[in-house]
């Protein structure tokens, strides 16, 4: 690798030492210095190539702490037809790409389809006996958009064994049932999602290149650096093989399902641990705000919206959606803690935050690790109350943070599903950013697009989709809001040593924007500052060469499962 000053309109660095700077100087995968032109000149000598980016700005690249990449590759490319609300706005839209996709197939072919929204698609979430008009016989199954979620049809029952012989809930998860105890079509939470959608795995063509596009379209929106939060050791192969093929451009960073046997086990990849890592445990205290599962004290309301998409708030929220006991959470604790690993719990509602906050605590206290930098996480925190948010800093957690809940449903979420009160201040930044914790935005890819440039924009203007402020004194500064998206994104993932910002030392990984952001108006940052590229260690991504470059389905090594999880 060359030596290499790249220059750029200006260098935001996110280091507060010397947040602004004219050039980089870059040696091999590593920053050398930054500064002026001739000083990075100087840090390299005369042969070194100068290479004006063309960028307005060059910035650390974008790092998501809360991601799900490869299952997100699978689940929203193709033969996968992708119905999310960006890209089917109505049920009418929904229905065109179903019958598109009975025509466009043969009859013996699963269909999978992602990213129904029983409450923007204003339609109830379907059970097996809608969705055995729309496909008859043929094998069906529909991802909810929240990952919480799926609906199948008798095709699929029969198919596996359960018309006469219906499984039992597995822990974490439920099915829903007809008063027989038969099955009706619906499904909740991973493990459950797991059973039905694990067999369809085989019928999928090319998971290796759909994971792939997926990486692809983050890294078109500035990310360099990603976690996948549902990882299963299925899924090694598929991220070996993507962190060898020529121009990845993302390192991920792997927190392993509690709900695998292998949790606490160690790991090592050949990508190295810069590329590839297993970094810590993953669980899900509640569900989805979406499909009713969100653990609230407060209730749902009894609205057009929620009826619509078959909340009941009789029975909806509350202690009845979390996922598991106290003593569930201890005895997984008991088994993570000691082996070091960084715990992530996924918190919507303030009942689960409750949960995970109570949980935490005392392990902390049993492995004597109050005080520590262990880092462990709460995921989302939707609906945490300003006193949740104080003691999770003062047990030293880290709060990573849904802006996508405020610019897609942040409408809904006040007064239509949840009450002001409650509703508006959803996804509460600016109390968190108040108590001092470390806070990180993700989009929790994909159930929401990657767009790091709009999670910025809507934390610091707190204007949802259609341009409505919700919850206007949760809205956080500007240069926060970077920082949650870079450098504190990559104190999330303990990786703040290598990259987040531009410093000497650190891995090069940058992305180069067309306008500075911070002279642009905030309300339309996303708008009006576009992503050009990115750059990881020292070397501009050529995503052309990534895509073609990959393992083709006829190799022997690189077509792995996709794992027990959607």
């Amino acid at each position: 690798m060359s030596d290499l000053v790249l220059v750029a309109g200006t260098v935001i660095t996110m280091d507060p030492d010397r947040p602004r700077a004219e050039a980089v100087a870059v040696s091999g995968t590593r920053i050398v210095a930054v500064g002026t032109l001739s000083e990075c000149q100087a840090a390299l000598g005369p042969d070194a190539q100068v290479i004006d980016t063309g960028a307005a700005a060059l910035l650390p690249g974008f790092v998501e702490p809360h991601g799900h990449p490869f299952l997100g590759g699978v689940s929203t490319q193709p033969p996968v037809g992708l119905i999310a609300p960006w890209v089917a706005p109505t049920w009418d839209d929904v229905l065109a790409v179903f019958q598109q996709a009975l025509a466009s197939t043969g009859p013996d072919e699963p269909l999978v389809f992602s990213g129904f929204d029983a409450l923007l698609h204003e339609h109830a979430a379907p059970h097996a006996a809608e969705l055995d008009e729309i496909f008859g016989d043929r094998i069906a199954a529909v991802l909810d958009n929240s990952g919480h979620g799926i609906y199948f049809g008798t095709a699929l029952i029969q198919r596996y064994g359960w018309a006469d012989n219906p499984p039992p809930d597995p822990e974490g998860g439920h099915f829903g049932r007809n008063p027989d105890g038969s099955l009706d079509g619906q499904g909740f939470e991973v493990p459950v999602l797991g059973a039905v959608m694990y067999p369809l795995i085989d019928h999928l063509d090319d998971p290796l290149r759909a994971g792939a596009l997926f990486l692809a379209e983050m890294s078109r929106a500035g990310y360099t650096s990603t976690s996948d939060m549902a990882y299963n050791p299925d899924q090694k192969p598929a991220y070996e093989a993507l962190a060898a093929t020529v121009s990845c451009p993302l390192r991920v960073n792997l927190w392993e399902m509690s709900t695998t046997d292998t949790y606490v086990d160690t790991d090592t990849f050949a990508a190295g641990d810069e590329m590839l890592r297993k970094a810590g445990v993953k669980l899900w205290t509640d569900g989805a705000v979406w499909v009713g599962s969100a653990a609230t004290s407060f209730p749902y309301l009894d609205t057009e919206a929620t009826r619509r998409a078959n909340i009941d708030p009789k029975t909806a929220g509350g202690a009845g959606a979390l996922n598991y006991s106290r003593a569930d959470l201890d005895a997984i604790l008991d088994k993570a803690a000691p082996a070091g690993w960084q715990m992530s719990f996924h918190s919507n509602g303030d009942l689960a935050v409750e949960l995970a906050l109570d949980a935490y605590e005392a392990a902390l206290r049993r492995y004597d690790l109050l005080g520590t930098d262990h880092r462990w996480r709460i995921e989302h925190v939707g609906g945490a109350t300003r006193a949740q948010l104080d003691r999770a800093a003062s047990l030293g957690l880290y709060l990573s943070m849904s802006p996508f809940q405020t610019y897609f449903w942040g409408d809904l979420l006040d007064g239509q599903i949840f009450d002001h009160e409650h509703g508006s201040r959803w996804q509460p930044t600016g109390d968190a950013l108040a108590t001092g914790a470390c806070v990180s935005l993700h989009n929790d890819g994909p159930v929401s697009p990657p767009s790091p440039l709009t999670n910025i924009q809507t934390v610091v203007t707190r204007r949802t989709r259609a341009g409505n402020v919700r919850g206007a004194e949760q809205a956080i500064p500007l240069d926060a809001a970077f920082r949650a998206q870079t450098i504190d994104a990559a104190r999330t993932l303990r990786r703040e040593h290598l990259v987040g910002s531009i410093e000497a030392g650190k891995l090069a990984d940058f992305v180069e924007l067309s306008a500075d952001p911070f002279t642009v108006d905030p309300a339309r940052l996303a708008a009006t500052v576009a992503v050009r590229g990115t750059w990881l260690g020292g070397q501009r991504i050529d995503l052309d060469a990534f895509l073609a470059g990959l393992p083709t389905p006829t190799d022997p090594s690189p077509q792995p499962p996709l794992g027990r999880c959607c």
